[in-house]
């Protein structure tokens, strides 16, 4: 049977709800691994990696059970829930491709501000203090303040930070791409699915 057939374009959704769940199960396991070895102690942050990875293995066991059985209702409901994903999905990401320095130094700020964990999280990891300004009377997880000369040396965290912002922000919108078309391909080729006979059922019955 030639491609663009019914064998072939179920082999193909499957193929690709295969890959979502390999990306789902990549998700929930680096989002455990970086707990487990205490590289993220944000409570938030973890449960919002692993809820995504959790959302997108559902979304994809649903279009892989419509796709194997040729299900009606379940396809409608993920064209439906993929087609949203894609529009969420390919706005961000045009977003962070669109971001300029004072909008990525203003976003920053703001999310530094949202999370304490998160805050001690980067000054431990990037081994700085504050973001704009050292504070010498509070705290800081950071090895160089904790030096035994005085007063400390450390470097503000937005001056490291924003040297990899504009690199790190590219690489997440061109990924966002990626899996957004892959997302349109899937709403295109669930629509075709659903409008196929299937050659081994009845020839006079349209499913």
């Amino acid at each position: 049977m030639v491609c663009g057939g019914f064998i072939c374009t179920k082999n193909a959704l499957c193929a690709l709800n295969i890959l979502y769940v390999l990306v789902s199960l990549l998700l929930i396991a680096v989002a455990a691994w970086g707990k487990w070895f205490d590289l993220v102690s944000s409570i938030k942050v973890v449960a919002g990696v692993i809820g995504v990875g959790i959302l997108l293995f559902l979304v994809a066991f649903v279009g892989l059970c419509g796709a194997l059985k040729h299900h009606q209702v379940l396809l409608f409901f993920y064209m439906s829930i993929l087609f949203i994903a894609f529009v969420v999905q390919f706005s961000v990401s045009c977003a962070c491709l669109a971001l300029n320095k004072d909008q990525q130094d203003h976003l920053l700020e703001v999310g530094w501000n949202k999370s304490e964990a998160t805050q001690m999280d980067v000054e431990k990891t990037l081994n700085c203090c504050g973001f704009s300004h050292v504070n010498l009377n509070g705290s800081c997880p950071a090895r160089c303040f904790h030096q035994e000369h005085s007063p400390p040396s450390c470097e503000t965290c937005s001056n490291i930070i924003q040297q990899y912002t504009g690199e790190v922000l590219q690489f997440v919108g061109t990924i966002g791409l990626f899996f957004s078309f892959t997302e349109i391909l899937g709403v295109w080729l669930t629509h075709r699915y659903r409008n196929m006979k299937d050659p081994r059922s009845n020839p006079g019955a349209f499913l």
